[in-house]
């Protein structure tokens, strides 16, 4: 939204709206609890691979599933799937490196989509939710409530958030050519 104001000397200046009082701090507060959710939630697929916590299956029994589904080798795939869902789920939950952290999570996403794309929609919805938030999430930027706010290696904006979703479908390519 572009406005138009008068400075102290009537001049006119145009410039882009800032978001201020309650405005700004329910947005804050709404990509807080978006990343704090869904980062959490993914730290918890993460460790139900690699770990077997929250009723997961853990390493071993997945490895076996990736290795069904044409990830060779099962395990390194299993654990890097694994870790990454736990490193990119941290990190987003914390607002830290927010564009790097929606990249590795949309690498991961998009492996998964692949992996569960014959079983139709119902198979790989949530995935594609998971794609989905991981790139709106690179492109809203962490908000005011992340330990990335006010940080001089803080990056936002377009150019960063192109940047992760192009890193993020590399990373997935290069997953799918070498599974």
């Amino acid at each position: 939204m572009t406005t138009v104001d008068e400075n102290a000397a009537g001049t006119r200046t145009s410039g882009v709206a800032t978001r201020k009082g309650l405005d700004a701090s329910a947005s804050d507060i709404g990509l807080l609890v978006a990343r704090v959710g869904f980062g959490a939630l993914l730290v918890v697929h993460g460790t139900q691979k690699l770990f077997g916590w929250f009723s997961g299956y853990g390493l071993d029994a997945t490895a076996g599933a990736f290795e069904g589904m044409g990830y060779d080798p099962g395990k390194f795939f299993a654990t890097l799937a694994g870790l990454s869902e736990v490193t990119g789920g941290a990190l987003l939950a914390l607002g830290l490196l927010t564009p790097l952290a929606a990249a590795i999570v949309l690498g991961t996403m998009l492996n998964a989509i692949n992996a569960t794309w014959h079983g139709g929609f119902a198979a790989y919805e949530s995935a594609l939710l998971y794609a989905v938030a991981a790139v709106a999430l690179a492109f809203a930027g962490p908000g005011r409530f992340a330990l990335d706010a006010g940080r001089p290696w803080a990056r936002k904006g377009f150019t960063w958030a192109a940047g992760a979703v192009l890193l993020g479908v590399v990373a997935a390519l290069i997953t799918l050519i070498a599974k």
